[in-house]
């Protein structure tokens, strides 16, 4: 079976751990281990290729170019994406391979949030991850602990089925919302989560990125869950309508006409009340371009 699974690993600089990754699953018995190198400075390639691993350079910059080029070169039944940082454990492996030979999951995730080091996470990216979380959870209507995890595996379907577009950290986002609207199946394993060895720095920017990730979340929510994207501008437009109208009718109480201030009250709560009937009326299409799409997939 193990030689039928493909281990990626996307890197950029990191020569301290990429060895030993590749020595531990190579260990374990797995044939195929691909490196998709971002360009490093340091000697990645090198070590990776010692250790018997199949080094491949990216075209593109960035985590989410090299798991795109990635996803064309892989012809398994299975793979497992890990990040080359040495902050996951290869023996947990078997933990996401589980559900996919079982049939009960396309798209495997390692929940972090399960079992983590000291120092695994700082406060802030604690909070952010957390944060992000429930963000996306509230876009999408599901409950996942951690889109954000390092470690996945795919089945043949998931990888052949996924359009991914994001060049950067944005990439995991974008891989959950892929397997949501393919009516792909998810799930979440506990796994260790360990803090980065003495230099190896994170390239993590945690609020640059984090504005990104969230950035991605929302964008993609657009086609997803149209309903959610149009209903906060109308509700924003509304509000922003009705502020103006309290004005409006304290002034007026005063004695002062404020006419053009009124209609311009008018407008705006119409249009807030119009842009939430357009949202309903494309999420209805929506949903039924979705089953279409999956009576489509059974035939």
């Amino acid at each position: 079976m193990r030689d039928n699974v493909c281990i990626l690993i996307p890197t950029l600089n990191e020569g301290k751990t990429i060895g030993k990754l590749v020595d531990a699953y190579k260990a374990m018995g797995f044939t195929d281990v691909l490196v998709v190198d971002g360009h490093s400075t340091d000697n990645t390639v090198a070590a990776a290729q010692a250790a018997g691993a199949r080094v491949v350079l990216q075209n593109g910059k960035g985590k989410g170019a090299a798991v795109q080029q990635a996803f064309g070169l892989i012809d398994k039944e299975i793979t497992i994406m890990v990040d080359g940082d040495g902050t996951y454990l290869p023996a947990e492996v078997d933990r996401l391979i589980e559900p996919i030979v079982n049939g009960s999951a396309d798209h495997v995730l390692g929940n972090r949030f399960a079992n983590y080091g000291k120092g695994a996470f700082t406060k802030l990216n604690h909070f952010g991850n957390k944060m992000l979380n429930h963000m996306f959870n509230f876009a999408y209507h599901v409950r996942l602990s951690d889109i954000l995890t390092g470690y996945h595996a795919f089945n043949r379907k998931a990888l052949k089925m996924v359009n991914l577009n994001q060049s950067g950290f944005g990439i995991e986002a974008e891989l959950a919302v892929e397997c949501l609207k393919k009516d792909l199946r998810m799930c979440e394993v506990p796994i260790t989560y360990l803090a980065r060895e003495d230099g190896a720095p994170t390239k993590l920017n945690p609020l640059n990125d984090g504005f990104k990730i969230g950035y991605t979340i929302y964008k993609l929510g657009k086609t997803y869950n149209p309903m959610l994207y149009l209903t906060l501008i109308s509700v924003a437009i509304f509000f922003i309508g009705l502020l103006i109208g309290v004005y409006v009718v304290w002034e007026q109480f005063r004695g002062i006409p404020h006419n053009q201030m009124a209609i311009l009250t008018a407008l705006l709560i119409i249009s807030g009340i119009q842009i939430f009937i357009f949202g309903y009326i494309i999420d209805m299409i929506v949903q039924m371009q979705r089953e279409m799409m999956r009576e489509i997939r059974k035939r």
